[in-house]
């Protein structure tokens, strides 16, 4: 997401551009304000701390740095922040280290949807030490690859939902009548026979069309089997959110009222899962801080994220959230990464 001083940021010098890169790596690192003197320190720059000093005062005026007060060093703004991310920042991989711990572990999950993204959240936040965060795609947008009605006590049906991208969802249904066992597997097999390969929303809305119908009204097979799939296939149009390592945010800040603010969000979700269905792209990384959304402005963190494909071309996304000052080097392959190697496993191709 670039702002418009950070697209200027071809018109900078290779000089102006390398002494930004080193004042924008000393704060990620020490979270201090950065003195020309501690720049001049830098061997590979070789200039003077007047001749630095100078030019982070061009950068200041043109928007990349500030002066939190006369006697202090610079710090980047958010166009700094932006023009180091997409230009300038040193290019790390994730570790090999990391790299077999996310393939064994996802390996380990592989299984439901559900089961995967709960481990992705968790790997996020652990390799990160900030939230991991991973927005599900909405089931009912899925494409169906089954479903099964399992008899419970009484008239209780468990309805379990199959989608193509590997997410799962069950529901507990009250029928009218007690439903023989036989009824609901025959159910069950008609509906994943003459069904699977649509979306729930497709199929939920053909299956009410057909309670109208002279033949739903006549068979009492069909007429169960509509009344199941509509109950049970009400699965809801939003996407869900998995969330892991909130306890990381009392590390990130001492503002109580901003930790405070942060924990709300992540209680109503809704706001956040909105910020990320926004940023759905399954081709790259995001960086969205500050000014880029009203969310992030309101609580002052910052967030990478980059979307994953779910099998059958449903989107969802990734993310670790954290303070704006987060070590970007490292945070931008690591998301990148578990977003491909999830997006593989959906797939099939772990």
């Amino acid at each position: 997401m670039l702002g418009p001083m950070s697209r200027a940021g071809n018109l900078l010098s290779e000089r102006d551009r390398e002494i930004l890169r080193e004042v924008i790596a000393t704060y990620l690192s020490s979270g201090e304000p950065v003195s020309s003197r501690r720049v001049a320190k830098d061997r590979q720059i070789q200039l003077s701390a007047a001749t630095i000093r100078n030019v982070m005062a061009d950068l200041e005026d043109m928007g990349y740095l500030r002066q939190p007060h006369v006697s202090a060093g610079r710090l980047p703004t958010e166009a700094g922040f932006h023009l180091f991310i997409d230009d300038l920042m040193p290019a790390e991989k994730v570790s090999d280290d990391d790299r077999r711990l996310i393939d064994d572990r996802l390996q380990t999950a592989r299984g439901t949807g559900k089961e995967l993204t709960e481990e992705t959240s968790k790997l996020l936040s652990q390799l990160s030490h900030h939230v991991g965060v991973v927005l599900t795609p909405a089931l009912g947008a899925a494409v169906m690859r089954a479903i099964e009605f399992v008899p419970l006590s009484g008239r209780k049906v468990l309805c379990v939902v199959v989608a193509e991208n590997g997410f799962v969802e069950n529901k507990l249904v009250i029928t009218d009548e007690l439903i023989p066992r036989e009824e609901l597997v025959r159910i069950s097999n008609y509906l994943t026979e003459n069904y699977a390969g649509r979306s729930l929303f497709e199929i939920r809305e053909e299956l009410l069309r057909m309670m109208s119908d002279e033949r739903a009204r006549l068979d009492e097979m069909l007429r169960r089997a509509v009344e199941l799939a509509r109950d049970g296939m009400n699965m809801g149009h939003a996407p869900s959110l998995v969330v892991d390592g909130t306890h990381s945010l009392f590390d990130a800040s001492p503002n109580m009222a901003r930790i405070e603010g942060m924990f709300q969000m992540f209680a109503e979700r809704a706001r956040l899962a909105g910020l990320l269905n926004r940023c759905l792209d399954a081709d790259g990384v995001r960086v969205v801080l500050g000014q880029d959304s009203r969310l992030t402005e309101e609580l002052g963190f910052g967030l990478v994220v980059r979307g994953y494909r779910a099998g059958d071309g449903v989107s969802g996304s990734i993310a670790v959230v954290g303070p704006a000052r987060m070590e970007y080097p490292r945070m931008v392959p690591l998301v990148n990464y578990l977003g491909e190697r999830l997006s593989e496993v959906l797939a099939g191709g772990l």
